[in-house]
């Protein structure tokens, strides 16, 4: 038997990195993935694997998650992991900046939150796992004033929803990683003026000498999404190799 028999699982950001490699981690252990993201083309490649069914879904668009819920009967464990890197100080955030990265990063995850947890309520039992990051509340972190600022605002979202909803029969955690080796992180550092050089900046940072990757960072969503992790709600768990330290 699989770790996730018999669940039903909706996730965001599915399409590559670490959305991805959760996803294929969920339907391994033999749970039903609904994996959604706004690129169709890259999304349609999870087809391939059993136990995947694909959605295009803007995360933004409220009409969008809505039509989706309808046609979700169940849902046992909800994934928000859609987000965005903005590179900069506060003095580098333009207002269209702030509001592009707080849409994506926080304002996604209240609205697919909203959405479904009327129906985890209904069934007197759910399970959320957002996705944060270290670079938040937990360490500030140069050129990243937006992103940390939203996610610091999803830890304080995760835990205000473990502890308004306890005792219905909801958790919800959240996911703190660090520099992890992704498609996204390839695309920003190949934006950098010296591609080579903000590779190695990356990894001097880390302690361990290399970067995480998505596969490590979908094991701990598959343990918050299982049974395993039945006495643990409102916690942020960090896979950063150290980097906070």
């Amino acid at each position: 038997m699989g770790r996730l028999d018999g669940k039903v699982i909706v996730l965001s950001a599915a399409a590559q990195g670490i959305g991805r490699e959760v996803a294929i981690a969920f339907a391994k252990e033999g749970a039903d993935v609904i994996a959604t993201d706004i690129n169709e083309s890259k999304l349609r490649e999870l087809e391939a694997y059993p136990g995947i069914r694909v959605r295009v879904l803007d995360v933004t668009n409220k009409g969008q998650i809505e039509n989706l819920t309808k046609e979700v009967k169940r849902i046992d464990v909800l994934c928000n992991i859609a987000g965005f890197v903005h590179h900069g100080t506060v003095l580098d955030c333009e207002e269209k900046d702030w509001d592009f990265t707080m849409n994506i990063n926080v304002r996604s995850m209240y609205l697919m939150i909203k959405a479904f947890l009327p129906k985890m309520l209904e069934q007197k039992s759910g399970n959320i796992i957002n996705m944060s990051s270290v670079a938040s509340s937990i360490k500030g972190t140069v050129n990243r004033c937006v992103y940390g600022t939203s996610k610091a605002a999803v830890i304080g979202l995760t835990k205000s929803v473990a502890a308004d909803f306890i005792e219905k029969g909801i958790r919800c955690n959240c996911v703190c990683p660090g520099t992890i080796e992704t498609p996204s992180l390839r695309e920003r550092i190949q934006a950098q003026p010296n591609p080579d050089q903000a590779l190695k900046d990356f990894l001097a940072r880390q302690k361990m000498g290399r970067l995480g990757t998505a596969e490590e960072v979908a094991h701990i969503f598959v343990y918050l999404a299982s049974d395993e992790s039945a006495y643990v709600t409102g916690t942020e768990f960090i896979i950063d190799g150290g980097w906070r330290l």
